[in-house]
């Protein structure tokens, strides 16, 4: 019986490790990488599998070493905004069009009849794509939020929610808006500071003060 379950922490553990490896963001891939690492390490110790346990527990501090340096580090943010005829902003669509359709339609997305469209740089890297229109005089209605695998912790939308106020207040708007029903992207607005509303449609939608 021992041994049954001592081969299934074996499977489990191999299984994690593998899904880490389909992770597109580099932040969790390794934190399954880091749980999947661990399982391998006591299994490898629990069968006297000592070679087995002491690498992947030399693994488990290599992730946690980077980890620390992902959220330690100091990264380069900054907000670009974007010309009507920059021909970057049409490739950008078409290359993440599959990614981008799975939370907004891109049928809806027009830059250039959009009052504020940005790329969002992460250490020079062009990380995000921002696009929303005028609501009304003083709100803003997010079409586009989109940021690319690889950098989707978190930061960039805290960049553009919170540390960006003074941007768009100098622009007058005081509020956003977003229209969305896809639940991952509401979490995501939720995390953001977005509250649900109704409009005088009874239409639901999310909404955040400046």
């Amino acid at each position: 019986m021992a041994f049954d379950w001592l081969e299934w922490l074996g499977y489990l553990a191999s299984l994690i490790v593998l899904i880490s490896l389909l992770m597109s963001s580099i932040i969790k891939l390794r934190w399954v990488n880091l749980i999947g690492s661990a399982i391998f390490a006591l299994y490898g110790f629990l069968i006297g599998a000592l070679p087995v346990g002491f690498m992947n527990l030399g693994i488990v501090l290599i992730n946690v070493y980077y980890l620390y340096k992902i959220y330690n580090s100091k990264e380069y943010f900054k907000l670009l905004p974007i010309e009507n005829d920059s021909p970057y902003v049409q490739h950008f669509l078409d290359f993440y069009e599959s990614g981008i359709e799975k939370y907004f339609s891109l049928s809806e997305v027009d830059p250039i009849k959009s009052e504020v469209k940005l790329f969002i740089l992460r250490n020079m890297v062009p990380a995000g794509l921002f696009i929303a229109k005028r609501h009304n005089e003083h709100t803003l209605e997010i079409m586009l939020d989109f940021v690319i695998p690889e950098y989707r912790d978190f930061k960039i939308g805290s960049f553009i929610y919170e540390s960006s106020k003074t941007y768009f207040l100098s622009q007058g708007y005081t509020i956003f808006i977003s229209y969305s029903s896809n639940p991952d992207h509401i979490n995501y607005l939720k995390k953001m500071g977005f509250v649900e509303d109704t409009d005088e449609k009874g239409k639901k939608y999310y909404t955040k003060t400046i």
